[in-house]
């Protein structure tokens, strides 16, 4: 089990920017998106069970997502090599951020001590944020349920 996390962001909070390496090769920033809706998901791990998990459902749903005219980031401290054969393998139809430096989960919050056995480390906690056209956060989702979370964030657009 997660330790808790508290959140430093609230929603109504201008989303921090970024810029980053994705998958395939190419480079993102949030700025690329201005006058859409952004879905950023942190994940712990590229190929991890519940991870797999929820990057499937959002793999499902993408067409849902994509009629809505929203756009989907998957965030993890994983290298772009590792993204690209998560990608792969599961057929995912949208970008992966390599946030190896971990400036991203340290910017939205989501870095921190968790607890797996009885043993603490850090590493990424699983949360989403809903950013709007606008540029401001519109929802946080702090707790994820992996396999319902993609139709959770659909029914929030």
């Amino acid at each position: 089990m997660a330790a808790e996390l508290t959140l430093k962001l609230q929603e109504g909070d201008k989303a921090p920017d970024f810029s980053a390496e994705t998958n395939g090769g190419g480079s993102v920033k949030l700025a690329d998106f201005k006058g859409k809706n952004v879905i950023l998901y942190f994940y712990p791990k590229d190929d991890t069970p519940g991870c797999t998990k929820e990057a499937c459902a959002f793999r499902d749903n993408f067409a849902a997502f994509k009629q809505k005219g929203a756009v989907v980031l998957g965030v993890s401290v994983d290298p772009v090599k590792a993204h690209d054969k998560f990608v792969e393998k599961y057929k995912l139809p949208f970008t992966l951020l390599a946030d190896v430096d971990k400036k991203i989960v340290e910017a939205y919050g989501v870095w921190g001590q968790k607890v797996f056995m009885g043993r603490k480390y850090l590493g990424v906690h699983r949360v989403t944020f809903l950013i709007g056209p606008d540029g401001k956060i519109k929802k946080i989702w702090p707790k994820v349920k992996p396999d319902e979370h993609a139709e959770e964030v659909l029914g929030a657009l």
